[in-house]
């Protein structure tokens, strides 16, 4: 097979598309109503509590009923949830256990996993979500974007955009299990013919997130014609992964090195409304609180043209406007945002950091799409670009009755 230079001098014509790489992807989870997510659980539980007190016409209002959910609406349970599947107008039990998900890119947040409140929660994502799944996502495209083109997570992500048009969801795996690997048929194979049997689907992964770049036509995906640059750049992304993944699969948690780890330095107040930078001192001022070191690469780092840190504390920023259910928040900054705060700016400055040696790893002679359709790899096969039938138990149907599937 001839390795041609691909279009990285050029242009992302000859580049594959992670569409093509990882071919079965979800659309983003709509809610339809904000009030079912919050950055704090508890919130959630006083909102379902507050909701259950009203009836009638005020529990409809509370409620924010939409083409798609109505407090009538018949909807089957989530995959995996044990939820009542009951008429909302008639429920009358305490909140489903809130599970933690990942709204938008590096922001860790709770939902109340509920069917009957969520207008899209895209049930085939639900059904592979295990202990062995694996999350891609990417960002949706906006010109002149230097950040990421998709981050990596083991929670459910909702696949919100800060910016820009949203982009898929693409499991690792088809399978519950760790089995079937998203991946194009034929893809691995070619891989291991050329860098070696060690490659995984994980590997596959790792070099994905260290490589993948944006471009019009979406997340293109340069693939390396040489084994070394190859294992380099999978040793790079399985840092990544770490970094992304924040200890989950027992890893261990981020950390700086003494010294640079970030601190609070003055107390932050009971309801911080202002969020600043100093780049002088590399402190991160919230409202008369101050938090340092703060490396400029936390600040700065962007997906679709927005800070993160910015974004996230718009979020938990208390509001005046906020109205219904989604007025109930936190009266107090709890300490639990402080701690993720600053394992936030941990994350952020280390990705940062490793940004350069990501763009040295994808410049070299390229495995083109052309060289993939020659393969045999391409084009993908219409099954593969649909969910697996991984169905091994009876799901429950709305008001009770099991689901014909």
């Amino acid at each position: 097979m001839a390795a041609r230079a691909g279009a990285g001098a050029g242009g992302d014509d000859d580049v594959p598309l992670l569409d093509d790489l990882m071919p079965w992807s979800v659309r983003p989870l709509r809610t339809g109503r904000q009030w079912v997510t919050a950055p704090d659980a508890a919130s959630l539980r006083a909102r379902w509590a507050r909701l259950l007190r009203a009836e009638g016409a005020e529990r409809e209002l509370l409620f924010r009923p939409t083409r798609s959910r109505t407090p009538q609406t018949p909807v089957a349970a989530l995959p995996g949830q044990s939820t009542s599947t009951a008429r909302f107008a008639r429920e009358s039990g305490p909140c489903p256990e809130p599970v933690r998900i990942l709204h938008g890119p590096f922001d860790e947040q709770w939902l109340i996993p509920d069917h009957r409140l969520i207008d899209a929660a895209r049930p085939e994502l639900w059904r592979v979500a295990d202990g062995h799944q694996l999350f891609a996502v990417e960002h949706g495209y906006v010109p002149q974007d230097a950040g990421p083109a998709l981050s990596v997570t083991a929670l459910l992500p909702d696949g919100h955009s800060p910016a820009g048009r949203p982009g898929r969801i693409r499991p690792l795996f088809r399978r519950p299990g760790g089995l079937e690997p998203n991946l194009a048929p034929g893809l691995l194979g070619l891989l291991r013919a050329r860098h070696g049997d060690a490659v995984t689907a994980e590997s596959v992964l790792a070099w994905i997130v260290t490589a993948a770049r944006h471009s019009p036509a979406g997340c293109v995906v340069p693939l390396p014609a040489d084994t070394e640059r190859w294992w380099a750049g999978v040793e790079l992304g399985r840092e990544l992964l770490w970094l992304q993944l924040r200890g989950a699969r027992g890893g261990e948690r981020p950390r700086l090195p003494g010294g640079r780890r970030p601190y609070v330095r003055a107390a932050l107040p009971a309801a911080p409304g202002t969020l600043e930078y100093d780049s002088d001192d590399e402190a991160l001022l919230l409202g008369t609180g101050r938090i340092s070191p703060v490396p400029a690469g936390a600040w700065e780092f962007r997906v679709g043209g927005v800070r993160m840190l910015e974004l996230w504390f718009e979020r938990r920023a208390a509001t005046d406007g906020a109205d219904g259910l989604e007025a109930i928040r936190p009266r107090d900054w709890p300490r639990e945002w402080t701690s993720e705060l600053l394992e936030l700016i941990t994350v952020l400055a280390l990705l940062a950091e490793l940004r350069p040696r990501q763009q040295a790893l994808t410049d070299g002679p390229q495995l083109t799409t052309g060289d993939l359709r020659a393969s045999g790899v391409l084009p993908v096969t219409a099954t593969a670009r649909r969910p697996a039938s991984v169905l091994d138990h009876q799901e429950e149907g709305p008001d009770g009755q099991f689901a014909l599937l």
